[in-house]
């Protein structure tokens, strides 16, 4: 198997790209070019374009931005797709994208954008193999470590200036039930059982809070 972290390497190159094309249409801060390149935007997604669940993954709200989450892309989304191999690494990603856009969708009514609630989603993306193979010593070191750095990063989204908490706290959720289902795990005679299960469970989140229209159904 290819072991070069081509997704990885994709997935910087599409976000670098598309940051670039923004700035030249007036910057990646105005909310219009946002708007129109696809930034989670609540109304919008009300009234059916589901797609904006995905699209936030590859927008950036300025240069920072850009540069923190394309190092942490490059270093962890490697990492994830040379252990898990590119098909799972790709699933990984945009499963935990999903579904932080998702939860930012029922909670916040924030314009929001950032590949964080898919980083998020690699980071529980460990804590689930630490609990698939809680034989192997060293799964479970790494899911204990970045469990810490969850919690830790969790903590300063609290005191952070427009951090989509909703979206990273989804983005664990989604990278962790998302595992479950591409991973046979320890106990593989439950294997089937455990992917089908996570699979009506990541599907039923996501599709009840787009059927109830998100965060606009509280606002009825």
């Amino acid at each position: 198997m290819n072991k070069k972290p081509i997704m990885t390497w994709l997935f910087l190159l599409i976000q670098i790209i598309v940051f670039l094309l923004m700035e030249l249409q007036g910057g990646s801060q105005y909310t219009p070019v946002l708007i129109q390149y696809g930034a989670k935007f609540a109304p919008a997604i009300a009234l059916g374009e589901w797609w904006r669940l995905i699209t936030p993954i590859f927008l950036h709200i300025g240069f920072t931005h850009l540069l923190v989450n394309s190092v942490t892309l490059y270093f962890l989304g490697s990492m994830v797709e040379q252990t898990l191999g590119h098909f799972k690494f790709t699933w990984l990603y945009l499963a935990g994208g999903i579904m932080g856009n998702a939860l930012s969708y029922q909670f916040s009514e924030s314009i929001s954008a950032g590949a964080s609630t898919s980083l998020f989603g690699l980071f529980a993306v460990f804590i689930a193999l630490a609990v698939l193979y809680p034989d192997n010593h060293y799964i479970s070191a790494l899911g204990r470590q970045y469990r810490t750095l969850i919690i830790v990063n969790i903590v300063m989204s609290l005191f952070g200036h427009s951090v989509d908490l909703w979206g990273h706290l989804g983005g664990i959720l989604g990278g962790f039930i998302a595992t479950f289902m591409i991973m046979s795990g320890q106990e593989r005679g439950n294997s089937l059982i455990n992917r089908v299960l996570a699979l009506v469970v990541y599907i039923g989140i996501v599709g009840f809070i787009l059927l109830n229209h998100g965060i606009y159904n509280t606002l009825l």
